[in-house]
């Protein structure tokens, strides 16, 4: 669990920034960029390893979540992964975004790895329920994700 840090308005008063170099380092990012051969694969499965995967049907089962929990264990084929030669590689999603009430089943699903669970509550996709239901979701969310397994 992420605690946050303190907001620190002196620190943020304090920033300074050279405004004739930012705008002349922006001017160059719409110049077209490529990655050339062995480092475009490197930078694609470094972005992989930056995305979630999610499940947000209506419909969700606790298979479907282990079923994409094990898709976030292991996103690259292990065809793809023997042709780049990285069997070894432990490339995996940064994290699973479930409802609510799959936390617990994709905790359980990802124990051991270091992919992270998101939960959508409150509501979600409306957030019609009053704010007494949105903060009792929020609660069981986060205990869930506090749960040790019992598998």
């Amino acid at each position: 669990m992420n605690p946050g840090v303190p907001l620190n308005l002196d620190w943020i008063d304090s920033v300074r920034v050279n405004t004739s170099a930012v705008e002349r380092r922006t001017t160059t990012l719409t110049a077209r960029r490529t990655v050339k051969k062995d480092w475009q694969v490197a930078w694609l499965l470094k972005a992989i390893t930056c995305m979630d995967l999610t499940t947000l049907s209506g419909d969700d089962t606790d298979e479907r979540v282990r079923r994409l929990c094990a898709k976030a264990i292991r996103p690259v084929s292990d065809n793809v992964r023997e042709a780049l030669h990285i069997q070894d590689l432990p490339v995996q999603v940064a994290a699973v975004c479930v409802y609510h009430l799959f936390v617990a089943t994709a905790r359980r699903a990802l124990e051991g790895t270091n992919i992270r669970v998101a939960a959508v509550s409150t509501g979600f996709p409306t957030g019609l329920n009053s704010l007494e239901e949105r903060l009792a979701e929020i609660r069981r969310s986060v205990a869930a994700a506090r749960t040790k397994s019992m598998s």
